[in-house]
């Protein structure tokens, strides 16, 4: 072992005249012998210009200056056996030189190359022809002109030569050679691999290395693997791994064993002669970096396959990993987290690193190496996911803090792998509350803007997990996380878009959240995406109905439905029917806008009014269109008054118009009684106190007149406060669902005008009583508790609101033609009693027009008319 390959070259005859002694001078005058037709003097020119090439680079490129390439080229096929031979021994040298190489491409010699390959010609000649070869293999276009002209097969036949360097020459040609696919096929069909398997017991350790080199890469191929086992060549790579002193060979012997491994067969016969164990022994007890890598490299490739994972299992591989993280080599540290990876698609594998991988997994992730960080926080990835256990010893292991600063590492899938730990962590509470006290979310901003589509769904996904209640979505909304989050709403890529639609989705939860998401335009992009039948997905329309869900009006407007867990709150407005894809304008923007001929906007507002501030504090405020006087102080105040305060976004014209269909009843009118009563009993100052508080009331100023830094207020609805008020304290206390129902279906309709019997419908002069409203007003929008004439979709809509104050469930539901109803659910009470499970409950539709508090079930005739006709 360990002998070098030397051996003196059989000289040419010597029969003529002595050798040329070339200088460079010379040179030119040896090349123009290349042309004489006397064989002599051409085998002593061939001799000379060999021993001048043999000198150096540079003697190579001035026989290339001198043309001497092209005469030697038609030398090889010489006659005389003496030329040809010195001829090929020549080239042999030659092409070592890149230039040389490039002009025999082009002279297309490969032929005659090849030609001196044959049984028939010289050891010698077999020599520098396969150097020749050799070096010209390096090249893809050589390497593609060697293999067209078939030297596949005599290269492989020079392997049993008895000359070790035709071996090597050879071997180290097709090494090159099979590089390429196709010629790896034509390797397989000429079954190559004995002959190349009996040159692992030679004496020379350059060919037992080029040897298992070509072996690593053929034995890619499943074929070949099934061809190496067959011929016994496990055996050989398992001796010689378990022999010391071919330690320099044992990298490469592991890279074919790491490729059979892949192979369920071959893995069998390994573990079935014992070499299973031996390999994982020899890998664990090495000293060698290159040895353990190569070790656990060979592991993770056949750990890919269920049947390997599990004869891995059997063999305790996982020891053999945990003991290859403490390496010192990082490239072992990473092969062996890789490894560690791909066993956790065992279950048993998994409990196993649950106590003596993590730990050691989790010290990786502050490693000085981000190739290292990156494959522990891969091997986390797969350990946490869909194990809450494994999650929980990260956690104890204090592996949040390297995770988070992770995040912010310059590899992609360091920081993509950071971000699936930290997403399986974040499914557990108490561990989701530790990630936010470490700022969690701030750190997810910087990947939420990457570049990487991987990146981004892993952190969209990551905040999704995380953002599950209010301080965190407060935090991410403050750091300005929102930002980046519904960016990536626009992406091409079907799981960025998926994953931050979950986020969003999540991050709606609350108010404040949902409607800053609205602002960024997270509204408008997931409807057009929901548009889009390719690119919607369940979270899209998931996030875009919570969204809508926390800006009722906008969902009101498109879909016409509020169901009963849709509680209509302050600020609600009904602009009335709009189409996908039209922007909803801004409750601010209706209510500076001048009246015009189209639907009145419904104002839902029952802010109370406040009555603690000074007075120099209330009359400031009403310039910002809150309300600061009791109803009583505005129903004193005089008509044009009234609408004046309005027409700037405050005050309430009760007292607009004295009208006996109305329908206002004695509620108010006692009020207003009482209210006098009580003003008698004043004193002087009190009164006058009053009536300057009034003409306060009364200064018409635009909002954002005067004191531009005041915030703006929707005008407030004194009138609905009252209704608020009454239902409150006359209806809410009633226990029967029913006849809560129907008190407050009357109620309703007393406000609205009473009953109207269906021939009289078109005698109710509603449209006349809004036209008034909003032309006193200066402005489409009117709130509801203004409107004493209303029909179908003016009383379905204030009773959603008192019901919704007072806890009576009902749906407010949109039809055509201006027709609106609510829908409640009531049990069947002729069942009560009766044993077993309760029937559904049934739906029934509240008539709130013809025969208010009348309750007409879904799907009747009645129905049906009150619906449609």
């Amino acid at each position: 072992m360990g002998k070098k390959i030397k051996k003196e070259v059989e000289p040419p005859p010597k029969d003529v005249f002595d050798p040329l002694t070339i200088e460079s001078k010379k040179a030119a005058t040896v090349v123009l012998m290349l042309n004489s037709p006397e064989e002599e003097i051409l085998a002593k020119a061939c001799e000379a210009i060999y021993k001048f090439a043999l000198k150096g680079e540079e003697n190579k490129a001035t026989l290339l200056q001198l043309g001497a390439v092209e005469p030697l080229t038609k030398l090889l096929t010489h006659e005389d056996k003496t030329v040809r031979r010195n001829a090929t021994m020549i080239f042999g040298i030659l092409t070592s030189n890149n230039d040389v190489k490039k002009l025999l491409r082009e002279l297309d010699v490969m032929n005659s190359v090849i030609a001196q390959l044959s049984p028939e010609e010289e050891v010698v000649i077999h020599e520098f022809a396969s150097l020749c070869l050799a070096n010209m293999s390096i090249e893809y276009t050589g390497k593609l002109q060697i293999f067209q002209h078939g030297a596949l097969e005599p290269l492989l036949r020079l392997l049993s030569s008895p000359d070790p360097d035709v071996k090597k020459n050879s071997i180290e040609c097709i090494y090159n050679l099979v590089q390429d696919f196709q010629c790896r096929t034509t390797f397989q069909e000429l079954n190559a691999i004995p002959p190349v398997l009996d040159l692992l017991k030679s004496e020379y350790p350059i060919i037992q290395l080029l040897a298992l080199k070509t072996l690593g890469v053929i034995t890619n191929d499943k074929k070949s693997q099934a061809m190496l086992r067959d011929s016994q060549g496990l055996d050989h790579l398992i001796k010689i791994l378990e022999t010391k002193e071919l330690n320099d060979l044992h990298a490469e012997a592991l890279s074919v064993v790491a490729n059979c491994l892949e192979d369920m067969e071959s893995m069998l016969l390994i573990q079935q002669t014992g070499g299973l164990r031996k390999f994982l022994a020899f890998a664990e007890n090495s000293t060698i970096p290159d040895i353990q890598k190569n070790a656990a490299r060979a592991i993770a490739k056949a750990a890919y396959d269920p049947e390997s994972r599990k004869l891995f299992h059997e063999q305790e591989v996982e020891k053999c990993l945990v003991t290859l993280l403490g390496s010192e080599s990082d490239g072992t540290k990473v092969a062996a987290s890789q490894a560690i990876s791909a066993m956790c698609e065992n279950t048993g594998s998994k409990e196993f690193f649950s106590t003596q991988g993590i730990p050691q997994l989790v010290h990786l992730l502050k490693s000085d190496s981000e190739e290292v960080r990156e494959a522990a926080a891969l091997a986390l990835a797969n350990l946490t996911t869909s194990n809450p256990a494994n999650a929980n010893a990260a956690a104890e292991a204090d592996a949040i803090e390297p995770l988070i600063s992770t995040l912010s590492s310059k590899r992609d899938g360091a920081v993509a792998n950071a971000a699936t730990v930290l997403t399986n962590m974040a499914m557990q509470e108490p561990l989701r509350g530790a990630m936010q006290s470490h700022d969690v979310l701030q750190a997810l901003i910087g990947p939420l803007g990457s570049a990487n589509a991987v990146v981004q769904s892993k952190a969209a996904l990551a905040v999704a997990a995380t953002a599950c209640d209010a301080e965190a979505r407060a935090e991410l909304r403050n750091r300005g996380g929102l930002e980046p989050l519904v960016e990536l709403l626009h992406s091409k890529n079907d799981e960025v878009r998926r994953y931050s639609s979950q986020a969003v989705m999540v991050c709606a939860g609350d108010e404040p959240t949902a409607a800053e998401l609205c602002r960024l335009g997270a509204l408008d992009i997931l409807e057009e995406i929901n548009l889009s039948v390719s690119r919607k997905n369940k979270f899209s329309e998931a996030a875009y109905n919570k969204l809508l869900n926390n800006n009722l009006s906008l969902k009101y407007s498109q879909t016409g439905y509020l169901s009963s867990s849709n509680l209509i709150g302050d600020g609600f407005y009904d602009y009335g029917r709009i189409n996908p894809g039209t922007k909803l304008l801004p409750l601010k923007e209706l209510c500076l806008q001048g009246p015009s001929d189209q639907r009145a906007v419904l104002l839902i507002n029952n802010k109370s009014v406040d009555v603690s501030l000074p007075m120099e504090d209330k009359s400031s405020d009403l310039s910002y269109g809150r309300s600061i006087s009791s109803s009583s102080s505005l129903r004193g105040a005089s008509r044009e008054k009234t609408i004046s305060r309005f027409s700037t976004g405050f005050g309430s014209p009760t007292e607009l118009k004295s009208d006996p269909t109305s329908g206002r009843n004695t509620v108010l009118s006692k009020s207003a009684t009482k209210e006098k009563g009580l003003r008698k009993g004043r004193g002087k100052k009190e009164e006058e106190k009053v009536k300057e508080e009034e003409e306060v009331l009364a200064i018409p100023k635009l909002a954002g007149e005067g004191s531009p830094e005041k915030e703006w207020y929707p005008p407030p609805d004194p009138d609905l406060c009252t209704y608020v008020y009454e239902v409150t304290r006359s209806i809410l206390p009633i226990t029967n669902l029913k006849e809560q129902i129907e008190l407050l279906a009357k109620y309703v309709a007393e406000k609205m005008g009473g009953r109207i019997a269906k021939d009289k419908l078109p005698d109710f002069s509603w449209e006349l009583h809004i036209s008034e409203l909003k032309f006193q007003l200066k402005s489409n929008v009117i709130p509801i508790g203004y409107i004493k004439k209303g029909i179908f979709y003016h009383r379905a809509l204030l009773f959603k609101a008192l019901a919704d104050k007072i806890g009576v469930g009902c749906s407010l539901v949109r039809g055509e033609y201006g027709r609106t109803w609510n829908e409640v659910k009531l049990l069947d009470q002729s069942r009560k009693g009766v044993t077993g499970g309760l029937p559904a409950p049934e739906i029934f539709i509240v008539d709130l027009m013809f025969h208010p508090g009348a309750l007409m079930k879904l799907g009747s005739r009645e129905a049906n008319l009150y619906r449609f006709l």
